[in-house]
């Protein structure tokens, strides 16, 4: 596709040729296909049938979703308790959310959320999902996205870096690889963690250098036959966890530790042909969190190849059908997005189709934004490799840049610290 052609929405009567044919053999998975499909269709064909009276079809409804997410951050809902654990998160879906969209919090309320955070940050180093928590390395990196995103001097200060490194060390497996928290699980998202949160504060390079060696080298074992990465050496091949494998491997710089070619065609064979939207796993349903988790996955690849195949200049996805399974099945109209037609609205499926949507549209393969249906459409860039915006990267990392001599000049290594 020409990086000057207009995005247009498919023809879906033409696309019904691509509805799952179950070849007279059903079975569950076949059944839960079909019901997701009709789903679908039912959007598409609303679609057509009023498109020319509702223009508000072809919009994100930009001014429903602030009102959602700005609810959201001031008082989440009694079904919401059962996330107590990931409340840091909650934070990082909001407030990325709301970047994407161009909508600001006044400083008043992101000062709250910088003293909610700095309650969350354990004495041992690393952040808990709430206040009185252990560390774990997963709200952890929503804590120092969040506080990036916030980027003031009182938003940098609640990260503590030393301590910080001593939480990264202590999950530290000999082999390179990263428990979750101390004597927790084992896996891939737990390197990608680490990994982004000492690329995003700036850890000087000898320290970044200690901690994560062998940590390509596991990330890499990772990879499974079908291309994309499970979340550990063995498992099955993971949407989520193929971004965190190619993520992690290319902050490292290590990208061409896994076979590339083959990760770029599973990536590729995830988005449905009917739907537009990204499946995580073979001959799974469709799901709007893989807008970013798979559709950030293929640039980044593309990326690492760069300098070897020169012919790879644009996304190689589909980016209108991406836009208009979002735009047409997974917009709540009172704000919020969703997984698939049918279900409720959240926080989670409203950070990462949003971020899919951005990656869309301003994937640094295209040479221009690629924006689906209204104008107005266009979200703000995020880095495909943080999930936060690039100047909350460029910022925070030269912040972090003027601490290190005086936060780890001099010091023992902290892997040599008693524990």
């Amino acid at each position: 596709m020409g990086t000057e052609e207009e995005l247009l929405f498919r023809n879906f009567q033409r696309l019904k040729r691509y509805i799952f044919d179950d070849e007279k053999v059903s079975t569950t998975t076949s059944r839960e296909q079909q019901k997701t499909e009709s789903s679908v269709e039912k959007c598409f064909d609303r679609f057509e049938q009023i498109m020319f009276t509702n223009p508000r079809l072809t919009q994100i409804f930009r001014l429903e979703h602030q009102y959602y997410l700005d609810a959201m951050l001031r008082r989440l809902p009694s079904n919401y308790e059962c996330l107590d654990s990931s409340r840091a998160w909650c934070v990082y879906w909001i407030l990325q959310a709301a970047q994407l969209l161009s909508f600001n919090f006044d400083d008043q309320t992101l000062d709250h959320v910088v003293q909610f955070l700095s309650k969350c940050r354990t004495p041992t180093g690393g952040f808990g999902g709430g206040p009185g928590q252990y560390a774990h390395l997963a709200p952890t990196y929503a804590a120092v996205n969040s506080l990036c995103i916030i980027g003031s001097e009182q938003a940098y200060r609640a990260i503590d870096r030393p301590t910080l490194v001593q939480f990264l060390f202590s999950v530290r497996d000999a082999d390179g690889s990263f428990r979750l928290h101390v004597d927790g699980e084992t896996d891939v998202r737990g390197a990608y963690c680490a990994i982004s949160c000492a690329k995003l504060l700036n850890l000087p390079e000898p320290v970044i250098k200690e901690l994560f060696a062998g940590t390509g080298d596991w990330i890499a074992q990772c990879q499974t036959y079908e291309g994309g990465f499970g979340g550990a050496p063995g498992l099955e091949a993971h949407g989520g966890y193929t971004f965190c494998g190619i993520a992690g491997l290319a902050l490292l710089n290590e990208a061409d530790k896994c076979d590339r070619q083959a990760l770029l065609k599973w990536t590729l064979r995830r988005q449905m042909r009917y739907e537009g939207g990204f499946q995580g796993r073979t001959n799974k349903l469709v799901d709007g969190c893989y807008s970013f988790w798979v559709g950030a996955t293929i640039p980044i690849t593309q990326a690492t190849l760069s300098g070897v195949d020169k012919q790879m200049e644009h996304t190689l996805f589909d980016v209108e059908a991406l836009q208009e399974y979002i735009l047409l099945c997974c917009q709540k109209q009172n704000g919020g997005l969703i997984d698939k037609p049918g279900k409720p609205q959240d926080l989670y499926h409203t950070c990462y189709t949003l971020s899919g949507v951005s990656i869309a549209q301003h994937s640094e393969c295209a040479n221009s934004p690629q924006v689906l249906g209204d104008t107005i459409n266009e979200l703000l860039p995020t880095h495909p490799l943080f999930n936060v915006p690039p100047k909350s990267v460029a910022a925070a990392r030269s912040h972090f840049s003027n601490s290190n001599d005086t936060e780890f000049s001099g010091k023992d290594s902290p892997s040599k610290k008693e524990s």
